[in-house]
């Protein structure tokens, strides 16, 4: 099974990977891969951190940070998070590999991007947050075969993990 969420900036796409993550680990289920959570200072938002489900957790982008590459205002520190990234996503056995997100930041990682592109075509499950705008190589994921895009809105944010979940659980 390989799911894309796709969602607005904003929309939730973390916080529905979280809630999957938290069910499937309930359910016994192993895990690889990472989410990105945002930094905030004095209520605005100055950066991302890439934290494993292996525990491990980078700086991704920040204001400060001069990159290259850049991405709006954000520097990318692409040595870290590939340092952390490209390790998180060797799929478990068995078990279930969740990216939050393939964003532009992530993106910006060729070698990042081959590693997607290992996964969507091995055999282990994954999980993968994409934002709706348009960029080349999410696009092609989601025309892929045999990948679903699901789009995480307002109305379906609360009940969609669950509902992931109990189609991603070993039967």
């Amino acid at each position: 099974m390989k799911l894309l969420i796709e969602g607005r900036a904003g929309s939730g796409k973390t916080t529905a990977t979280l809630a999957l993550a938290e069910r499937l680990r309930a359910a016994g289920v192993s895990l690889s891969g990472f989410v990105t959570t945002e930094m905030r200072e004095g209520g605005r938002r100055v950066g991302f951190r890439l934290e494993t489900f292996g525990g491990d957790d980078a700086l991704l982008a920040h204001v400060d940070l001069p990159g290259p590459p850049r991405v709006a205002r954000y520097g990318v520190d692409l040595e870290a998070f590939e340092g952390l990234a490209l390790p998180a996503l060797e799929p478990p056995e068995p078990g279930v590999v969740i990216a939050d997100e393939l964003g532009k930041m992530e993106l910006a990682s060729s070698a990042f991007q081959e590693a997607v592109q290992s996964l969507f075509e091995g055999a282990a499950p994954v999980v993968a947050t994409v934002p709706v705008h348009s960029h080349p190589f999410t696009d092609a994921l989601k025309r892929r075969r045999g990948v679903e895009v699901v789009r995480l809105t307002r109305r379906n944010r609360d009940e969609l993990p669950g509902s992931l979940a109990e189609r991603l659980l070993p039967r």
